[in-house]
């Protein structure tokens, strides 16, 4: 690993002098971290993650192997990203005009990703552009996020759709009934909802 001002970046990772990162953050083998990235301090930056120009992820954030974060993307602070999530910024996407020319920044608006505190985004799930996901909120692996998510909320399915609820300990919370889980967590005793 090669030191830089307090960050650990592995040799074979491409990180641009021009990004920005945090103390106490890890950045594994062969990630790419582009300019104007802003990358808070104490994350765990995986094997062959993608983090685009300008993406802003928060303190304490951990993003596991293989995962693309394209511009438009923040991440706040506490959020797990799970192996190979992908998230998406072009809501039409071509590689050429209709004319048949190559379609450059100017022929495309990027649409924003909000994932909130505390989330949890599950292996191999896709975030569709203009989506938020919710403070404690927690993505099945697999899924396909077309909406938003609501704090605290279980979602899973292509497209994904409410389970139920999850507990700040991650403890899947599930409706009875058609309704909302109130209660005290059974793996924490927290009461649900706080």
């Amino acid at each position: 690993m090669v030191e830089r001002a307090g960050v650990r970046v592995h040799p074979t990772a491409e990180v641009s002098p021009d990004a920005v990162i945090g103390p106490g953050t890890s950045i594994w083998n062969q990630a790419q971290v582009r300019e104007d990235a802003r990358i808070g301090a104490g994350c765990v930056i995986g094997k062959n993650v993608y983090i685009d120009v300008g993406v802003v992820v928060g303190d304490r954030v951990k993003i596991q192997n293989n995962v693309s974060l394209f511009r438009g993307v923040t991440v706040e602070e506490g959020v797990f990203v799970g192996p190979h999530v992908c998230f998406t910024n072009d809501r039409v996407p071509r590689a050429v005009n209709r004319d048949g020319s190559p379609k450059t920044d100017d022929d495309w608006e990027v649409t924003p990703i909000l994932v909130r505190s505390g989330a949890a985004l599950g292996a191999n799930s896709t975030i569709l552009p203009g989506v938020t996901i919710g403070r404690w909120a927690m993505v099945g692996a697999g899924s396909v996020v077309t909406r938003d998510v609501g704090d605290n909320e279980l979602v899973a399915g292509n497209p994904a759709h409410r389970l139920g609820s999850a507990c700040a300990c991650g403890e899947p919370l599930r409706d009875v009934d058609g309704e909302p889980f109130v209660g005290d967590c059974p793996a924490c005793a927290t009461p649900f909802p706080s």
